[in-house]
């Protein structure tokens, strides 16, 4: 499989990792043997068909007979003195992962710097997301903020106003947990019948990281918070744009909303809300304020710029969907996806991600024919709550076109929808909570494409 031209380049076919027909169907004639010698078998096959032509090395061609160079060579890394320690001191990727980066798009609210970067899920693995390639979404430019100068302000309906520093913060007894963190944009412009190419640009307002900061009910208590008439909390950000979200206060009680300094096991990038962010799992991104400068505790919902005005949803009836933060169940497979391209027919694994703001993903259901048929995908562990989750599930293409979907439900029965099942309740004018099915369509050339099925 490779990339279109943001990868090409990058990946070239390798004739053995892929299954001739005979192959599959020599092993599923064994009928009770397991999966990993389904596998091992189909690939023993396919390497044995492959042996006879070689293919091209490095420009030069291989004589069937003798083998391939880059085995029977030993390589310049295996003869040679490597390099030392990195002379910058911070790790950075291999030289042949360059083309591996955040992709930058025009569109929603725009200052006079780009606001919004998609992360590359067509090329992620597992859970994780790098903090070098998170999303981002800004509303007036990033910041670098020196720390030692950060102050972090409790006030409203508390017992005493209270400022903390950054070492203050850091003093307090810490958690760390998996979230995803989901831009309630994301995938906005299929709902406007807009097919962008590839899942960097349909879903890549997405990202998981592992958060580290203090529970922000700990640093409530200390301000003496009145828990029985406070019901919501205005999280206020230091950047430009002031950006400030009503967070209901059933969310922080819980323990979940994290007054967050760490990310991946670092401090937060400048981009993320370096030094301080709000962490609210399965909440909308922009209710994850960055540069965290003030919570205020009220007694009703504040109504804020971006609550009033931005991040509404015009319904059918006429009414507007507000303060609607919850990401509901959603997934998208990331391989094959829009952009890529099947080298030939054979075994492919389907990879994908799933989510959801209600808690732990439960299944994950692909097909291959539009929805007609699923099978039940593998959840890859680990499965965490509020996090994303992996699922792979085998696929042998025969060549022939194909439309790839995911349909995941959540460990409170909710199922993802379809965009027919969605508009039916949300109408056509929508912009935010698209959690409709993703449809690829692998075509008999191999392209996969974007495509949208009713």
């Amino acid at each position: 499989m490779k990339e279109d031209s943001i990868n090409s380049g990058r990946v070239q076919k390798a004739p053995e990792n892929f299954l001739t027909q005979s192959g599959i169907k020599e092993v599923f004639a064994q009928g009770k043997k397991g999966r990993r010698d389904f596998i091992r078998n189909a690939f023993a096959a396919a390497a044995a068909g492959a042996a006879a032509p070689m293919a091209m090395a490095q420009g030069n061609p291989v004589p069937t007979e003798g083998g391939d160079p880059n085995i029977l060579n030993l390589p310049e890394h295996t003869t040679g003195l490597g390099q030392g320690v990195a002379v910058e001191g911070y790790g950075k990727p291999s030289k042949f992962e360059a083309n591996l980066q955040r992709r930058q798009s025009p569109g929603l609210t725009q200052t006079t710097q780009a606001s919004v970067s998609f992360a590359p899920l067509q090329s992620l693995f597992g859970i994780v997301t790098p903090s070098g390639l998170h999303f981002e979404r800004h509303h007036q430019g990033w910041w670098d903020i020196d720390p030692s100068k950060h102050r972090f302000m409790i006030n409203g309906m508390v017992k005493k106003n209270m400022v903390f520093t950054m070492d203050e913060i850091m003093r307090l007894p810490s958690v760390s947990r998996f979230h995803f963190i989901e831009c309630g944009a994301n995938t906005a412009v299929d709902w406007g019948n807009v097919a962008v190419p590839t899942v960097q640009y349909t879903h890549g307002m997405l990202s998981c990281s592992e958060f580290t900061g203090v529970p922000l009910i700990t640093l409530l208590e200390l301000a003496g918070v009145d828990l029985k008439n406070g019901k919501f909390v205005l999280a206020e950000g230091g950047d430009g744009s002031s950006m400030t979200r009503t967070i209901p206060m059933s969310l922080i009680t819980s323990g979940e909303v994290i007054v967050a300094y760490g990310q991946n096991g670092e401090m937060l990038r400048p981009e993320n809300g370096y030094p301080l962010r709000l962490v609210v799992p399965g909440v909308q991104g922009v209710s994850w304020v960055k540069y965290l400068r003030r919570v205020e505790v009220g007694d009703k919902p504040y109504a804020s710029k971006d609550e009033a005005i931005h991040y509404m949803d015009l319904q059918p009836g006429g009414l507007h969907r507000q303060y609607t933060n919850l990401q509901e169940v959603k997934s998208v497979v990331t391989t094959p996806s829009g952009g890529q391209v099947l080298l030939d027919k054979g075994f492919y694994n389907i990879t994908g991600l799933a989510w959801s703001g209600k808690g732990k993903i439960k299944r994950v259901d692909v097909s291959t024919d539009g929805g007609r048929n699923w099978r039940q995908a593998r959840l890859e562990t680990p499965v965490l709550s509020k996090a994303l989750s992996r699922f792979n599930i085998d696929w042998v293409w025969d060549g022939k076109p194909a439309i790839i979907q995911s349909r995941a439900q959540d460990e409170t029965g909710h199922v993802q929808p379809t965009y027919q099942q969605l508009r039916s309740v949300r109408g056509t004018r929508s912009i935010y909570h698209n959690n409709a099915i993703q449809s690829w369509l692998v075509q008999e050339n191999g392209e996969v494409k974007n495509v949208q099925v009713s």
